[in-house]
């Protein structure tokens, strides 16, 4: 049996690796000419350190892995506020013990699959027709072709989720907030994932890099803004706006993101679906239930869906209609735990809207790392992605 998985980022990869272990024959295409290199740092937690382990990439992930040390609060000044240390939480508070940046692990997965899996890049899926026996594709680029399957892996804006489901509106739901993040050229000062916010429920930040240097993040309160999601300039016109008066290292930041090859801006929002499946495409990670970046979970839920959705195809030897619906029956419990946003909202703690609000923000937090308050402060906000056993799959080769 054939499959095709629409996108190269962590989700899509992931779920080739396990395939290809099952026997079948799988193509994955991207939209974009290659790799996407940088992006912010990503989490592996919970459940998904076994999946890690099981491809046995524990050990590359970690040599290749982010040292941060974890999420500091600082003053315009950059006095340090509050801290919330990554060992506080037994490695799994907002910053996690295993942090690798995105564009990183998606490099490695490639590599462990780029022999035996097909990649087509610079190429995305134009139209799809399903049938008794397939489903039919034309693409952008490459000639048309039939397969058995199709996944959607290509995340939260999914061109194959709009395909075989209908419009992103009916699915996404946004959080009232926008983020970028980018590389830039400065040093890294400090390891830690630094953040300052200002009055107007804005905050910018930076964190390390495997290669030493400082990632820029900026974060802000809004409502629906009418920005094409693929004009750079107008976001990049929009975010020095909105941080024109804010102090810290924002003028300085600011003054990078002209010139970073990985410039990301999108709205915070979740995917929410009654079903992750229509006849024979599927759909995977963000494209299926996005749990937005305030909850750390998205690259963790990615890997255990991918290590899922494999074995059950596997398992039902190759019958997608129960292999679909056992794929959504064993993490439909986990993937909503994950969407559970901190705080109820998510919003509220990390962009509070004045300066007494932020001073009672860093009180709270640093509540939260006193020993008493510890264990309580995991399990309201840390623990989401822990709770399930993963099945074991028989491995054809």
């Amino acid at each position: 049996m054939d499959v095709l998985i629409s996108g190269a980022g962590v989700a899509g990869p992931a779920l080739a690796f396990w395939l290809r272990r099952y026997g079948f024959a799988v193509t994955v295409v991207e939209r974009a000419p290659g790799l996407r290199p940088g992006g912010q740092a990503v989490d592996v937690r919970g459940t998904a350190r076994e999946v890690l382990d099981r491809m046995g990439l524990t050990d590359r992930v970690r040599a290749e892995g982010v040292r941060e040390q974890g999420m500091a609060y600082v003053d315009a000044r950059g006095a340090v506020t509050c801290r919330l240390p990554v060992h506080a939480f037994d490695g799994e508070g907002i910053v996690a013990d295993i942090e690798i940046e995105r564009g990183d692990l998606a490099r490695l997965l490639y590599e462990e699959t780029r022999a035996d899996v097909e990649y087509v890049f610079d190429d995305s899926i134009e139209t799809l027709t399903q049938t008794d026996d397939g489903v039919r594709l034309t693409f952008a680029r490459s000639a048309p072709r039939t397969v058995s399957l199709v996944v959607g892996a290509d995340g939260s804006h999914s061109r194959t989720r709009a395909l075989a489901f209908g419009s992103e509106s009916a699915y996404a739901r946004p959080l009232g907030a926008y983020l970028a993040y980018f590389g830039t050229p400065y040093p890294d000062r400090t390891g830690w994932f630094e953040l300052h916010n200002a009055p107007g429920r804005r905050v910018v930040g930076t964190r390390p890099t495997r290669h030493g240097r400082a990632s820029a993040f900026f974060s802000f309160a809004s409502s629906a803004l009418d920005v094409d999601r693929r004009d750079r300039v107008a976001q990049q016109r929009l975010l020095a706006e909105r941080f024109a008066d804010v102090g810290w290292r924002a003028a300085e930041l600011l003054a990078a993101m002209a010139d970073a090859p990985d410039f990301y801006f999108d709205r915070y929002a979740q995917v929410r679906m009654d079903t992750w499946h229509a006849g024979r495409v599927a759909l995977l990670g963000d494209a299926a239930w996005c749990p937005s970046p305030l909850t750390g979970q998205g690259t963790s839920l990615s890997l255990v869906g991918a290590y899922v959705l494999a074995g059950e195809l596997a398992a039902a030897n190759g019958d997608h209609a129960v292999a679909y619906r056992r794929y959504e029956e064993a993490l439909r419990e986990h993937v909503t735990r994950g969407q559970e946003l901190p705080g109820g909202s998510g919003l509220s703690g990390f962009l509070p809207a004045t300066r007494t609000a932020i001073r009672l923000r860093d009180a709270s937090m640093r509540a939260m790392t006193s020993r008493p308050l510890r264990g309580l402060a995991s399990r309201l906000f840390f623990s989401k992605a822990e709770g399930l056993t993963l099945p074991e799959y028989a491995v054809s080769r």
